[in-house]
């Protein structure tokens, strides 16, 4: 699957959504009179649209996550069960896939109006649209479903031979090019949700912007107000098919900047926020543990990875401390050479690095050391890290022989390792005529205080390792808007203008590892311009070209072929993709730093509350979430999450046997 969402969740801003986000309303004992009927947080960038089967960012989908229900959603234990499908069928080839939808359920606008009734013809509507607008999250299904790709590349004008149909008004069916294991996993996605057609073409070009009338709603809320930078409030959806399951009356959402985050705990004790990030790292920590030991509980790691990347291609420097050409090259030329890059990886504390939000005693909670989490999927019973591993170190024993990618431990760290790699280096850029400092720019969000600790943290530890007179980490202190333009919000590779970056992000789309892999497929993959290219199926870039060549991603490229060929033997793909991410891996062109989840928050979200997603959209709707009135403890949090984890393991064994 050609697979291209990506996104950065400022740091700061890791809350109760994972808190609370494994979740399970059944074991939320507390009554209605305990319970709270509005949900307040915060928010750091403002969403600009809000086009559900368009956009794939999350500063977007975060949103409009909960406005919208596509056939299947997440429950609270992670399974797939039907949400504006009642019942679903799967011919014996897997090819085919026929879903029956609901009868009654309403679109509204957004006073709560009925507008009309959802129907198989909108799921086809929403389809075509996505083509039509050149959705960012095509990639989902645009190899899967039968025709699309021969429709989206102009080879077929008729939609009709395109593998979705209205068999009625209550019937809607996919066929696919080959069995997909992991199909339903995708149909959480926005890209799959339905349109209006009557609706779409009332707003034409103005459908999904970002205002309360920019669509229709058929999810739990509506969105009653939106002031940029300001204010965005959601409302309970009246009309909602399931309504019974939606707790909450509002949820309000207030910017914040970033620049401020021991006031995020202040805001809760005074009782304006529903939750707060704690930073064990921050002068006003202590204050935190004295008023609220007993209620400081650590949420579990998600299924995101957030990395560093090398920009293989620069070609902007309005961010820079380079001042001749000279100075630009030397760098360029460092970049493309392997052992330089792993010297910097080798050089980097990540346990210090997430220190600066986490402290000490939680710096490693978080750590990854993979694109793909460790027990993502198995392989024949066994963890997919485990065969990483193996076939990393047999990739390149002196590397990285005996290596530990297992979550919560910083398996790259090793200083003796960064000095021999980086005189490896200096010994061959030497013969291409590069001496002196090796200078890198890191742009760095001038107002976020935990991006710029952060930040100064991987300067000292790599320049501290290597030497400073060999590599220096340049910090670009940047405003917000222009901090995302060079960095998060690039859309080209030519935008992306640094050396080096941590504004990078990824949180998987569908259960399978070719999602986290096909970012970095130099042909199609959407999350090349984090490393300074673009897909050459859309660009014909030759320096692009040579670089890739250069760093290898064109074998890259023909391993994520070989696993994405093994459509039915679930193992062997597994293998196969394991393999393609040794290699990527072994190349260094990016380093796995961190995930969400593993920090520190003090919430009213009543533990394990909401749904549990690792791919797609779920794990940021409200939908199931409760609030309770006062503060959750951390006896109350350790008893859910052992009564959660039970469940889940009941439901894994039931699996197993069917």
């Amino acid at each position: 699957m050609k697979v291209k969402k990506g996104w950065l969740v400022t740091t700061f801003l890791v809350s109760a959504l994972l808190l609370g986000g494994c979740g399970n309303s059944k074991q939320a004992s507390s009554s209605n009179s305990k319970l709270a009927s509005s949900y307040n947080y915060v928010y750091v960038q403002d969403p600009d649209n809000l086009d559900y089967t368009v956009s794939s960012r999350a500063t977007n989908s975060d949103i409009y996550s909960n406005f919208e229900d596509g056939l299947l959603e997440r429950n609270a234990e992670g399974q797939l069960k039907g949400a504006l499908a009642k019942s679903w069928s799967v011919s014996k080839d897997g090819k085919t896939y026929t879903y029956h939808l609901r009868k009654g359920v309403k679109w509204v606008d957004s006073e709560g109006n009925d507008y009309a009734t959802v129907k198989a013809q909108d799921f086809v509507t929403g389809l075509k649209h996505a083509v039509a607008a050149k959705s960012e999250t095509l990639y989902v299904v645009q190899d899967s479903i039968k025709g699309l790709n021969d429709y989206v590349n102009g080879k077929t004008k008729d939609f009709s031979k395109v593998g979705v149909k209205a068999l009625n008004d209550y019937t809607v069916q996919y066929t696919l090019n080959q069995p997909e294991s992991y199909w339903n996993s995708k149909l959480t996605y926005g890209v799959m949700f339905p349109v209006n057609a009557k609706f779409l073409a009332q707003k034409g070009s103005s459908f999904g912007k970002a205002e309360p009338d920019g669509i229709l709603y058929n999810g739990p809320f509506v969105l009653s107000n939106f002031t940029s930078k300001s204010v965005i409030e959601f409302k309970k959806n009246k009309s909602y098919w399931d309504k019974k399951n939606v707790f909450l009356k509002t949820v309000k959402l207030t910017y914040n900047d970033g620049s401020n985050p021991d006031g995020l705990y202040k805001s809760f004790k005074s009782g304006d926020l529903t939750s707060a990030r704690v930073y064990p790292s921050s002068a006003g920590y202590k204050d935190v543990e004295k008023e609220s030991k007993n209620n400081i509980v650590w949420s579990d790691q998600d299924a995101s990875v957030y990395n560093f990347t090398f920009n293989l291609n620069r070609r902007s420097y309005t961010a820079t401390s380079k001042k001749s050409s000279k100075a630009r090259e030397n760098t360029r030329k460092a970049i493309l050479n392997r052992d330089f890059r792993l010297a910097v990886q080798f050089a980097f504390n990540k346990t210090n690095y997430t220190a600066q939000i986490n402290g000490k005693s939680g710096a490693t909670k978080a750590l990854r050391n993979e694109m793909t989490p460790p027990s993502f999927v198995s392989i024949n019973g066994k963890n997919y890290g485990s065969q990483v591993e193996k076939d990393l170190s047999q990739k390149d024993s002196d590397a990285f022989g005996n290596v530990n990618l297992a979550d919560a431990q910083d398996g790259t760290y090793k200083p003796a390792k960064a000095k021999e790699y980086l005189a490896k280096a200096q010994k061959a850029l030497k013969a291409q005529g590069v001496t002196g400092t090796i200078h890198l720019d890191l742009p760095v969000d001038e107002k976020s205080q935990t991006s710029l600790n952060q930040s100064k943290s991987f300067k000292n530890s790599v320049e501290k390792t290597l030497g400073k007179k060999n590599v220096t980490i340049d910090l670009q202190m940047l405003n917000e808007d222009k901090y995302n333009a060079v960095t998060y919000a690039a859309t080209t590779g030519k935008a992306s203008d640094f050396d080096i970056s941590n504004a990078s992000g990824w949180s998987p789309d569908y259960d399978d590892p070719s999602t986290y892999l096909e970012i970095y497929n130099p042909t199609t993959g959407s999350m090349l311009q984090k490393l300074g290219l673009d897909a050459s199926a859309t660009t014909k870039n030759a320096s692009d070209a040579a670089v890739v060549k250069t760093v290898g991603l064109d074998q890259y490229a023909k391993l994520l072929d070989k696993a994405e060929a093994i459509s039915t033997d679930t193992n062997a793909r597994y293998k196969a993709f394991a393999k393609a991410e040794a290699w990527l891996l072994n190349s260094g062109i990016q380093i796995p730093v961190y995930s969400l989840g593993g920090s520190p928050s003090v919430t009213k979200v009543v533990p394990y509350t909401k749904p549990y997603a690792q791919s797609g959209l779920g794990s940021a709707r409200y939908k199931f979430m409760k609030v309770q009135k006062k503060a959750v403890t951390v006896s109350q949090y350790k008893k859910a999450k052992a009564a959660w984890n039970a469940k889940r393991e009941k439901i894994a064994k039931a699996a197993d046997k069917d």
